[in-house]
């Protein structure tokens, strides 16, 4: 099992002129305990539902190329990129471009937004949801395109792309791995088994089992084998002070449901000595899990 950090808050910095030194110092420490990837909201307010939209909020991909510089192994990835802030074809040539310095670590996280105040605040249309998962096909088609060989013309109902050239291409092969946020199971879930290699699903384990139930059931709609598919899950509902065995139960309930990565977030104003006193000691035992296959 693998443990990722999702870092969706900077009020623990300090201020402007401390948060890139902050962020380096997570990024690093998190990186020598054996957290495998890291990433950022794509957000460019904090969630009211979280903090106060007027706390420090950085914008994605500029935050991952500066971690990208400050380490060497941990995988770069937005939870997730909104379909609506980025013309597909930038969006394409931007994680290229990531993944070209940083030697291969970046992956496409992407969802189909949902942040209304934002969007209006910062004067980003904003269609309706149905629009929104439409845009989201069409976007994760035309990455893969410009991932690929053909540079030919894209032709959609959104968007249409003259010429579909990314020179150079990703330094991942066969291409950055794509991974689709959100639990919707009628459109979510059903682009997940035929785009993605990897999901995140929110909820306990019982509710993140029920809408496995309904990956399978699209997996099968289109012959694909769920086992290629990553599960991730935020791993965040731990008592103050956990213990390793308290740590690895909560691992273990997710993993036995098929869950194979943890999506752990910065806790109080020193998320770094918190990541490693809480998750360090356990990080030997938590590799050794084996989640149940899909």
């Amino acid at each position: 099992m693998h443990l990722d950090l999702h870092v969706h808050r900077f009020d623990w910095a300090g201020g402007p002129s401390r948060i890139g030194t902050g962020v380096r110092d997570l990024a690093g420490r998190a990186e020598a305990i054996g957290v495998r990837t890291l990433s950022f909201m794509d957000h460019y307010f904090q969630m009211e539902r979280m903090a106060p939209a007027e706390d420090p909020m950085l914008e994605g991909y500029t935050a991952l190329g500066f971690v990208a510089g400050a380490t060497e192994r941990l995988r770069l990835r937005l939870l997730v990129t909104g379909v609506t802030y980025r013309h597909p074809g930038l969006l394409a040539k931007i994680v290229s471009t990531l993944d070209v310095l940083s030697m291969g670590r970046a992956e496409l996280g992407i969802g189909a937004a949902w942040y209304e105040r934002e969007h209006r605040g910062l004067g980003v249309p904003f269609p309706p949801l149905a629009e929104r998962f439409e845009r989201l096909e069409e976007t994760i088609e035309i990455c893969l395109q410009m991932w690929s060989d053909d540079n030919g013309a894209y032709e959609g109902r959104h968007y249409r792309l003259e010429e579909t050239l990314c020179s150079p291409l990703p330094v991942s092969r066969p291409r950055p791995r794509i991974l689709i946020g959100g639990s919707g199971e009628r459109k979510t879930l059903r682009l997940v088994a035929r785009y993605a290699d990897a999901c995140n699903i929110f909820g306990g384990p019982h509710e993140i089992a029920a809408k496995l139930d309904v990956l399978r059931r699209h997996c099968d709609d289109v012959g694909r084998d769920p086992n290629e598919i990553e599960v991730t899950a935020s791993y965040r509902d731990l008592p103050p002070g956990a213990g390793v065995g308290e740590v690895l139960e909560g691992a273990r309930a997710l993993a036995r449901i098929g869950v194979s990565t943890l999506v752990t977030g910065p806790v109080g104003d020193n998320p770094a000595a918190w990541l490693e006193d809480t998750f360090g000691p356990a990080m030997g035992d938590l590799a050794a899990i084996e989640p149940a296959r899909l």
